[in-house]
């Protein structure tokens, strides 16, 4: 009777063993060697493979290894047996620690990026079989780490000494644990990294690579395919088309689209390539702001020109596996925007009019750093999530006035008016009235924002 299909942990982190069942008759047998469905259901990343490569082995006693390969891969066997041994040699803890296991035909080891996999022939006419997640290429060649199959550290116990064994030149020049440089993680790109948000994300990954739109015009597609996203990991995009009422001119709306949609798309395309994480800014302008609090299943009812292209955005994102649309609104950090606004008119004796009838909370970058580094560290779902600082809804009228009194100016010199009123004469895109969202879906994940008040008064100190 076969074995049920399981899949083990092993003391190297993500490393994994899966039994495979193997259903035989006198004809020989039959195994499903990667059934995404019920293995990712047992614990196995999707981890979406694109190239299956054989190795044979005609004699017992070939060895090869070890190899750290920047992508992961699931390893198998079509004939023989093996004993396969990895070695972690990624940076952390875990640093050099082994694991082996004899094996054929009826089981498999996913093994992930930056662990080193080696392996012995048992027998004769050994086929090895691994399915990887990235194209073989020279350059990726180029980032691989190696480990001596003979390193003291990790002791792999050979069932055939390796003085006996069969060993290519390469492999037998491998150096030891005390001279292995760790594969490092894959990297995190910032896009829009001279914006409020991108200088509040580079404090939180002062290692990530920060691009703006003079290092790459996302909305050129063949510039976007040909930059060097081997090795990255995550990209954070917090570049955007964000002028809303300029989106309703002509040229505008060329513009809005191309750095909403057009970019974004490209991104889409290049993270689905490439395995990436995107991690994509949304707004709350989708929504025509009938309905308070917005929560991230409400359906999009843009009222202008850039809340249509923020949704359409939002939807080419929504169809990665891999995703987070962190939506928000009213943001304020580093640069220009309403509350830096608000305190230099105080600060001149200006008396200004504020509309009051637009109702929402502020967004602080620090803030909207940390939710995205959160999500980034604890994966939940993927999906859209609402992201701005908690706190009573207010008007942008009674956020003005809060200013001017904290800054010790008069908030009664801030007068109301209605958002008719302020748009007379200009061309303006409309906003939606009521922008609060609803913090639940994030709050369960364990990120809970702190008070926009507090943050008000410290941004303005």
């Amino acid at each position: 009777m076969t074995a049920d299909l399981a899949v083990h942990a092993t003391p190297i982190p993500g490393l994994l063993v899966i039994d495979l069942p193997v259903h035989g008759d006198e004809r020989g047998w039959f195994k499903e060697n990667w059934q995404r469905e019920k293995m990712v259901a047992l614990g196995l990343p999707d981890f979406g493979p694109v190239q299956n490569n054989m190795s044979f082995n005609a004699e017992r006693g070939v060895t090869r290894g070890l190899h750290a390969e920047p992508w992961d891969k699931l390893v198998s066997l079509a004939s023989g047996r093996i004993l396969g041994a990895w070695v972690d040699l990624r940076p952390g803890a875990s640093f050099g620690t082994p694991f082996t296991l004899e094996m054929g035909t009826d089981q498999a080891v996913f093994v992930p990026r930056g662990v080193a996999n080696g392996y012995q022939a048992l027998a004769d006419n050994t086929t090895y079989s691994y399915l990887v997640n990235d194209h073989w290429s020279p350059q990726a060649r180029a980032s691989y780490t190696y480990l001596n199959l003979g390193d003291e550290t990790a002791a792999i116990a050979w069932p055939i000494p390796l003085t006996e064994a069969i060993i290519s030149d390469a492999d037998a020049g491998h150096p030891r644990l005390a001279a292995v440089t760790p594969m490092q993680p894959r990297t995190t790109v910032i896009l829009g990294a001279h914006g409020q948000l991108g200088r509040a994300l580079q404090v939180l990954y002062p290692d990530a690579t920060p691009l703006d739109l003079a290092d790459l015009d996302l909305s050129d597609a063949e510039a976007v395919r040909a930059y060097p996203w081997q090795g990255v990991g995550t990209i954070i995009n917090a570049a955007a088309w964000t002028a809303v009422d300029a989106a309703e001119t002509p040229e505008g709306r060329l513009g809005a689209w191309a750095s909403n949609v057009t970019a974004v798309k490209n991104l889409v395309d290049v993270c689905r390539h490439h395995r990436i994480t995107l991690v994509h800014v949304s707004s709350d302008y989708v929504f025509d702001g009938t309905r308070t609090p917005h929560t991230e299943d409400e359906p999009f009812t843009p009222l202008g020109t850039y809340g249509a292209t923020k949704a359409a955005g939002d939807a080419l994102v929504a169809t990665l596996p891999d995703h987070y649309i962190v939506r928000t609104s009213w943001v304020i950090g580093d640069g220009r925007n309403f509350v830096a606004t608000m305190r230099d008119l105080a600060a001149k004796g200006v008396t200004p009019s504020v509309v009051d009838d637009q109702f929402g909370r502020l967004t602080f970058t620090s803030t909207l750093a940390s939710g995205i580094q959160h999500l980034l560290t604890q994966r939940p779902e993927p999906g859209t999530y609402n992201l701005t600082n908690e706190g009573p809804t207010l008007s942008w009228f009674a956020i003005a006035r809060r200013v001017f009194e904290i800054v010790g100016a008069d908030p009664e010199a801030v007068s109301p008016q209605s958002t008719a009123e302020f748009a007379a004469g200009k061309t303006i895109s409309p906003r939606p009235e009521h922008s609060t969202l609803d913090l639940s879906k994030l709050a369960a994940t364990g990120f809970v924002p702190p008070a926009a008040d507090a943050l008000l008064v410290d941004y303005l100190a």
